[in-house]
């Protein structure tokens, strides 16, 4: 990361720069959320979905200045990093919001910092994983449900638990579970199950993220005539799927090749990878005119 810069409350620093004080609350409780969003050719793709979860996420945690976050602001500032660390404009961004404030639970105001960070990417498409991941159920802390569930909220300890149980059993992935026990999302992108000839999604009341890749390939699948039903879903049905593939807005699209000793094709997340990187252009004009009918 040398050379490289951050953006902390509309100054430009460079990484590892000590930009925050002990009492941040993002640091002290977790109080914020954040977007992860996919730069290709400098441009932030599906951007007015990411600011439609960003602000009603930031009305549900009570943060000011939601309205102000938009898809301008969050423009102008990437693109003025881009220069600044000389990026070729393939990369993964950031944006980080926290509540900026004293208090201890109780905040002493609901004003909104900000950090935005830039990490380069070689690849200018979607690409899918050559040898498929392995992947596991993560079953010693589940997720609750509540209305922040589908929100990217800083406060991630259940996808830090799963990551080390991913990391002490040689895995690629891990599936969380929600608080019911039904499957809820993987460490880091939603997830999908086909089964006697269906695509399965949890359903948002499950409290998994309202990935923005998840809708977008909802979307795609509609398109193409492929049935996606948003539901509860057992975890037991891992065992009889036939494929089963991972989304989130950086990486697109990740099938599963995986879990136990049962393998899975890839047939359908190879067909709507292909048509993710032939059509995001225009699902990212779509999202535009619709997110609010969508997401």
């Amino acid at each position: 990361m040398e050379g490289q810069f951050i953006n902390f409350n509309g100054s430009i620093y460079p990484v590892g720069y000590p930009v925050m004080g002990i009492d941040n609350r993002g640091f002290r409780y977790g109080d914020g959320l954040f977007e992860s969003m996919r730069l290709i050719h400098g441009e932030i793709k599906f951007l007015s979905f990411h600011i439609d979860r960003l602000q009603r996420g930031m009305k549900a945690l009570k943060l000011e200045g939601h309205s102000y976050i938009d898809a301008y602001f969050l423009n102008e500032k990437v693109q003025e990093l881009l220069k600044k660390n000389k990026s070729g404009g393939n990369g993964r961004v950031r944006l980080t919001i926290f509540r900026d404030s004293g208090g201890l639970y109780s905040p002493a105001s609901n004003q909104t910092g900000y950090a935005i960070e830039l990490t380069n990417v070689e690849e200018s498409t979607y690409i899918i994983h050559p040898k498929g991941l392995i992947a596991d159920v993560f079953e010693d802390v589940r997720k609750p449900v509540n209305s922040l569930s589908n929100f990217k909220t800083c406060n991630s300890l259940v996808y830090v638990m799963a990551g080390i149980y991913k990391n002490q059993n040689s895995l690629d992935e891990a599936f969380v579970l929600n608080q019911n026990g039904f499957l809820c999302e993987a460490i880091s992108s939603n997830v999908f199950i086909i089964y006697d000839k269906k695509v399965y999604t949890p359903a948002l009341s499950e409290g998994c993220i309202a990935g923005v890749m998840r809708s977008v390939v909802i979307r795609l699948a509609e398109e193409n005539n492929i049935q996606v039903v948003e539901a509860q879903i057992n975890p037991a049905v891992l065992r009889e799927a036939d494929e089963i593939f991972l989304t989130n807005a950086s990486k697109g699209i990740q099938w599963v090749m995986g879990y136990n000793k049962k393998r899975y094709f890839n047939e359908t997340s190879k067909f709507l990878i292909e048509k993710l990187n032939t059509s995001s252009s225009r699902l990212s004009a779509f999202s535009a005119n619709t997110r609010n009918t969508i997401l």
